[in-house]
This record gives structure tokens, C-alpha cells and sequence, in this order.
């Protein structure tokens, strides 16, 4: 268990992942031309130390690979977490009074996931008055609105429940002491707000920048609203997670946290935010959204601005949203039972393209996926979804291509839908709403109208195989 980010800087440095640059860099634009440089070519996390104008380092693309993703959450592969998540959900271990013997294990696991509340915390080491200017906030691309927080875990509060939700929301920086708060009409942290509307004034608003990789990437994972992003960042580090009273507020933020932007977002305000070089690849259009207003920092004493560059993929962000892809799985299972795999292709930017490989049963079962899925929370945001059979794997794209390209009837196995659309979507002619594909390229059965025979995949008899393998080195190829 990393204590704080920190921790997970010396432990990457002492691994070789992470490497330190001297030389001043301008936050304005160059740091994103580095680290977009770096990503695409598997280069290491970047800590930069001395940033022009500020005296805070900047730690950029820490979860930019597969090993550095691993390393955050403290594990050697991805699946390991959604073997975890199978196994609370295992309710066959929870029938009968032996097996209830048998749960307490994993109850007492589930016990520790819950926060503690602290009364001193390093994120509070040194309280100072509201300014942003110091901190080392990227203006990221050319055409940007400005400069812009990329990694911040924004928490508030619901008023009705009393239930704290942590999200990532980009913040532009209007001046010293106000941003924009990115809450888009579909993100829990905008249902809150709509509540605090209702009411009028002000809504309170806690901003962590830099914890543990478990809370970062909790802040990302879509969950739903009844979990509570901390008690899942517990699950993931396996053990609770120390929490504060903010100073000028309510709201309880990460103990270990580098920095605490406090302050409210004034209900009645909205001011026009970005555009914004967006992990789509593309400037996401400018639009009216709420504004923060920045009442109070807090930090460490020696504190690292933690933050991302988003664009054409692969990004750093690439890689969380492939963890969710693994973490997220046994819950779609757990819904549509016949889901063997899926894959959300980099190229997909995580919501405009999935591929699930399924296990078919009965005639029109790959349309039923994928309804079902379009159903599912943020699934309802997929462009695309490609239904293949169990033995094709959803991440062998040429395979998945080749089986697409083939196997299909466009008039029988193209299904187009309405429905909600992600906020960032530019090609639909209404924001937030269109039109979305799925595409059936499992093999066809008579019971689905196909009455020709389907023809065999090509494929070498296996004890030939064999044969090549043991005389593959006489052959001297």
C-alpha cells in the first residue's frame, strides 16, 4: 500500500520508471509537446523540477504503461482485481451455515474499505490564502480556452443523503481565484449540483490534487452513485483511507493529498468554458458551465502538482481507462452472463467503440448484448458495439476485423438505435443525443434466417502442426 503519491514517485525512480528533467520547462504548451513526445514512444513518468514560474515540481504520465498501471495498484495484471470483485460476488459462498463460516474472511475484508477521519493531515501542513498563481497549471494545446487543472479529484456533497462523491472534472482557470467546473448533464457530480440549484447559493466544494494511485484512479472509475469513491479506493489499496475535515467546509478529502483546492460553486453562475484539447482527440467545443470559486489552500510542505495531457491516443489516460475495462468486467458478467471478454480499443477513446466476445446460445442473442449493454451506466455513451463468438479474442483487432468484414449482412446484422450520447461527442448534429451501431458478426444460424451453409474457417490440421513445430529448426528458416 503506497501512503501517498510520493511514495509511489521513489518506488517508480527506484524501479527505473520515472525519469527527473532539470532543465526549466514552460507549462504553457512545452510540457505537453514532451510529454506527448514521451508517451507514444513507452517513455517513463516525468517528473519535472524546475517549472517556470512556480516552485512546485510537476509528476506527469505515472500511469502512462502497463507496468506503471500495475505498479499503481499493486498488482502484476489487471485481472487480478476483477477476480477480487468475482469473489465477493461468488454468493454461492454465502448459502448454508458452513459456507457463512467460510465468508467471514471476506467480510472482515470489506469492514477495513471504510474511511477514517483524522484530525491532523499532511494535506494541511500549510493553510494559505486563495491564489492559483503559483501552481504549475498546463496550458495544454494551442487552442485551448486556457490554462487548465488535469488531474483533479473534485468532492462534494450530496444535500439530500449526506453521501460524498468524488469525481474527475477538468477545471479552467479564469484568474486566481476562480475555474470552471466541467460537470457534464450525465455526471453525478452535476446531478448533486442540480440539487444545490433547487435551493439557491452556494454549494460547497473540495478539490484534491495528488493522493495514492487507488484514490486517482477511484476518482475515474464509473461507479455508481450508492458506492462511494474512497470506500472503493480502500478496496483497491486493502486498506482504509485516512480522511480530513476541509478547513473552510464540510467536506472530508484524502488525508495524503498534495494539495486542497477549497472553496463553492455559486449556483446562479455560469461562465463560458474552453475549448479544450480533449482525450477524443479533438478540441471539445466551448460551452456555459458552473464556476468555481476558490476560498482557501491547503498542502504538504513540500508538495508535487500532480497532472495529464489528454489527446489523439494513446495518452496516459489510455491506460486508466483500460484498467476499467479489466476491473469493471465481472460486473457486466454478473448482468449478461453470456459476455466471455470485451475490449474498448485505445482508438475508441474508452466510450465510442466496444467488442465483446460472447458465448451464444439462441438465435438474436448478440442483439440482445447489445441492448443490454447500452443499458449498463456509461455504456450507454458506446457508438459502437461489435458482438463476435467466444472463440474470437476481443483484443486480436486484425481477427476482429477480418471476422466484421466478412461475416456480415448489412441489413441483417447492423443494428442503429437512438439514444444519449457522451457529452464530447462532436459528430452527432444534437449534443448529447444520436444515433448508435451495433454489429452482429457472429456466425449466422438457420433459426436466424440463414438458410445457406456457413462455411469452415481455414485452418491447418493440428497433428501437422506438431509435425513443423519438432522439425521446424532442419527446415532452416
Amino acid at each position: 500500500m503506497y501512503k501517498d503519491l510520493q511514495d509511489f514517485v521513489n518506488v517508480l525512480e527506484g524501479k527505473g520508471l520515472l525519469k527527473r528533467i532539470t532543465v526549466e520547462v514552460d507549462s504553457h504548451l512545452e510540457i505537453t509537446e514532451i510529454v506527448d513526445r514521451v508517451v507514444k514512444s513507452d517513455g517513463p513518468a516525468l517528473l519535472f523540477e524546475h517549472v517556470k514560474g512556480s516552485p512546485y515540481p510537476v509528476l506527469i504520465n505515472a500511469f502512462g504503461s502497463y507496468e506503471r498501471l500495475n505498479l499503481a495498484l499493486e498488482i502484476d495484471n489487471l485481472d487480478r482485481i476483477a477476480d477480487r470483485i468475482y469473489d465477493l460476488m461468488d454468493m454461492s459462498n454465502y448459502m448454508g451455515f458452513m459456507n457463512k463460516l467460510k465468508s467471514v474472511p471476506k467480510l472482515a475484508r470489506l469492514a477495513r474499505v471504510f474511511p477514517k477521519k483524522v484530525e491532523r493531515a499532511v494535506c494541511q501542513e500549510v493553510v494559505e490564502e486563495p491564489d492559483l498563481s503559483k501552481l504549475p497549471i498546463l496550458w495544454c494545446w494551442p487552442e485551448d480556452g486556457g490554462r487548465f487543472i488535469t488531474l483533479p479529484l473534485v468532492i462534494t456533497k450530496d444535500p439530500e443523503t449526506g453521501q460524498q462523491n468524488m469525481g474527475m472534472y477538468r477545471m479552467q482557470i479564469y484568474d486566481d481565484k476562480t475555474t470552471g467546473m466541467h460537470w457534464h448533464l450525465h455526471k453525478d457530480g452535476r446531478e448533486i449540483y442540480d440539487k444545490y440549484r433547487k435551493s439557491g447559493g452556494k454549494m460547497p466544494v473540495s478539490v484534491a490534487l495528488g493522493c495514492d494511485p487507488a484514490v486517482i484512479y477511484a476518482a475515474t472509475a464509473p461507479l455508481p452513485k450508492e458506492i462511494d469513491e474512497m470506500i472503493f479506493a480502500a478496496f483497491l489499496r486493502g486498506a482504509p483511507l485516512d480522511i480530513v475535515k476541509s478547513k473552510t467546509n464540510d467536506i472530508y478529502v484524502p488525508a495524503n493529498a498534495e494539495f486542497v483546492l477549497e472553496g463553492y460553486v455559486d449556483t446562479e453562475e455560469l461562465r463560458e468554458e474552453g475549448p479544450f484539447g480533449d482525450h477524443t482527440g479533438y478540441y471539445s467545443l466551448k460551452d456555459f458551465y458552473p464556476v468555481f470559486h476558490l476560498t482557501c489552500i491547503t498542502r504538504r510542505s513540500k508538495p508535487i502538482y500532480p497532472a495529464t495531457v489528454v489527446g489523439k491516443p494513446p495518452m496516459e489516460d489510455c491506460y486508466l481507462g483500460k484498467a476499467t475495462e479489466r476491473i469493471f468486467l465481472p460486473l457486466i458478467k454478473l448482468l449478461c452472463p453470456e459476455v466471455i471478454d470485451m475490449n474498448f480499443p485505445l482508438e475508441g477513446v474508452f466510450h465510442n467503440c466496444v467488442i465483446a466476445s460472447i458465448k451464444k446460445r439462441y438465435p438474436g442473442q448478440a442483439k440482445k448484448v447489445m441492448h443490454a449493454l447500452w443499458g449498463m451506466g456509461q455504456m450507454m455513451y458506446t457508438k459502437m458495439i461489435v458482438i463476435v463468438d467466444e472463440d474470437v479474442d476481443p483484443h486480436d483487432l486484425s481477427t476482429v476485423a477480418w471476422r466484421v468484414f466478412n461475416n456480415i449482412d448489412a441489413q441483417r446484422d447492423v443494428v442503429v438505435v437512438e439514444g444519449p450520447l457522451d457529452a464530447l461527442d462532436h459528430a452527432s448534429p444534437m449534443p448529447f443525443y444520436g444515433h448508435k451501431m451495433g454489429i452482429d458478426a457472429t456466425k449466422k444460424w438457420p433459426e436466424e434466417g440463414h438458410v445457406r451453409p456457413w462455411p469452415d474457417d481455414v485452418v491447418m490440421d493440428e497433428s501437422i502442426k506438431r509435425l513443423v513445430d519438432e522439425k521446424w529448426h532442419e527446415y532452416g528458416i
